[in-house]
């Protein structure tokens, strides 16, 4: 079933003023576990739907549409930019390397890029046997790594990689390897870069700010929402790796960096 749902017409996006908050957000007075009770729904919906072998792309962006209005109706805005930088390579295969600050740009990332590139993930091994995610990263055919041996990891994702490049689909990874708030350069890998250059792709750099939702402190799914804090992504301009990728490097740290703190600085100027 092909499902047309481009939440998203133009390069950029801003949540309307006028959007409502839920009722039942209003009436739970803004109680994080609303949120998270929609979300995990539309999870485990994702999940079934991934279990009987129908999760192709475009529904994949049908479920996540619905995290992102789930996200404005419990107060979250939204701005992103950068959108026609998605389209630049007409559709060909590129890889994705940015910042990853929680659990909502999982959630919703397949809405914002889903019209533009069919992508999957490189992820932890251990993902796969949660359930429901599990289903849903295998349907997608992610890229499970064990974090604890670089070499093979290194292996797994040339091999498989190169793989899923050449069927026509996008990688998108997180170099930090795990969500945090804090950004810290020394902990981002190169393993993208890596990849892109032994595959003759261009990288695309991404930047978000994603804080609305935090990571919680004792049950790291379950965070606080802070409705006081916009939410933000923005795309770079694709490119080519040449040499051993070290400026390549540098230029998606810079570019992450750079926005972050932009975000941040205006966030603190508002508040």
């Amino acid at each position: 079933m092909r499902v047309e749902n481009n939440l998203i017409k133009e390069d950029t996006y801003t949540t309307p003023e006028n959007r409502k908050r839920y009722l039942a957000d209003r009436l739970c007075f803004g109680n994080r576990f609303h949120f998270y009770l929609r979300n995990f729904f539309i999870f485990f919906q994702t999940g079934m739907c991934a279990r009987r072998k129908h999760l192709d792309a475009s529904m994949q962006t049908y479920y996540s549409n619905k995290n992102f209005k789930l996200t404005e109706g419990c107060g979250g805005k939204i701005h992103i930019s950068g959108l026609k930088n998605l389209d630049v390579t007409d559709g060909k295969p590129v890889i994705m390397m940015g910042n990853h600050m929680s659990l909502l740009e999982t959630a919703i990332f397949n809405a914002i890029i889903g019209p533009h590139l069919d992508f999957t993930y490189v992820i932890k091994k251990s993902l796969l046997k949660v359930p429901f995610f599990g289903d849903i990263m295998r349907s997608i055919n992610a890229i499970p790594l064990t974090r604890k041996n670089p070499r093979e990891d290194l292996k797994m994702v040339l091999r498989e990689g190169k793989k899923i490049l050449k069927s026509g689909k996008s990688i998108m990874l997180f170099p930090q390897g795990t969500r945090s708030e804090d950004f810290s350069p020394e902990k981002f890998n190169s393993i993208g870069i890596k990849l892109a250059r032994s595959a003759g792709v261009p990288i695309i750099p991404f930047a978000l700010k994603t804080d609305f939702l935090a990571n919680g402190k004792f049950l790291r799914d379950l965070g606080p929402i802070r409705r006081d804090r916009k939410i933000y992504f923005k795309f770079g301009e694709p490119f080519m790796v040449k040499g051993n990728g070290r400026e390549e490097l540098l230029k998606v740290i810079e570019f992450m960096e750079k926005n972050i703190k932009a975000w941040r600085k205006e966030e603190s100027e508002n508040s």
